[in-house]
């Protein structure tokens, strides 16, 4: 919902205002270690209570997490912001030498006009490596690639499907970290290629 709602430029109720129920989760996107809230009419809340009660959910001294929710809430513009301008930084290069997108890598491609928030899908071409043994390459660091790039760098990527890799940037990932995992895209993607 935050994500979205910083992508669109609107506020959060804007897009949920046809909705009866809305849950928002603080450690997605906000940064809280844990928490989420739940919105919706008085009858819905006074279920989702007993629910919660017998089946023992229940959290003492909660004001701890709810501060650190509170302070996500806070500064979730700006936050969210940064991470959809690292996505589209890795995808295009809008900042530093290039993107995914104009590296012309016959292996991989990204459909920019689905790059809106954090979140970019990556295709990859052929039959190898598949995604699954992409991420693989991208976790490893190997001895060539230190020697090669004088770095060691390891990018956690998730196989999405049979031919697609998900990149999700969350507050942690810096805009230099954004360009060692496309330079380590890049060099894992060559050496496949060779």
């Amino acid at each position: 919902l935050m994500n979205a709602a910083v992508a669109q430029g609107v506020e959060p109720a804007q897009i949920t205002q046809h909705c009866d129920s809305v849950s928002l989760c603080f450690s997605k996107g906000l940064g809280a270690p844990a928490g989420a809230v739940l919105a919706g009419r008085r009858g819905f809340i006074a279920e989702a209570w007993c629910m919660r009660k017998l089946l023992g959910g229940g959290m003492r001294q909660a004001g701890v997490l709810a501060a650190a929710a509170h302070l996500g809430l806070q500064h979730a513009g700006a936050t969210l912001r940064r991470d959809h301008d690292n996505a589209r930084r890795f995808a295009e290069g809008t900042s530093g030498p290039c993107g995914i997108h104009v590296l012309d890598l016959p292996l991989c491609s990204i459909n920019l006009a689905a790059v809106e928030t954090n979140i970019v899908m990556i295709k990859v071409q052929g039959a190898w490596p598949s995604p699954a043994e992409l991420c693989n390459h991208l976790r490893a660091v190997s001895e060539e690639e230190v020697a090669e790039t004088g770095r060691a760098v390891s990018v956690l990527l998730l196989p999405w499907s049979a031919h697609t890799l998900r990149a999700v940037w969350h507050r942690d990932i810096s805009a230099h970290d954004t360009e060692l995992a496309k330079n380590k895209l890049e060099f894992v993607v060559r050496k496949c290629q060779e």
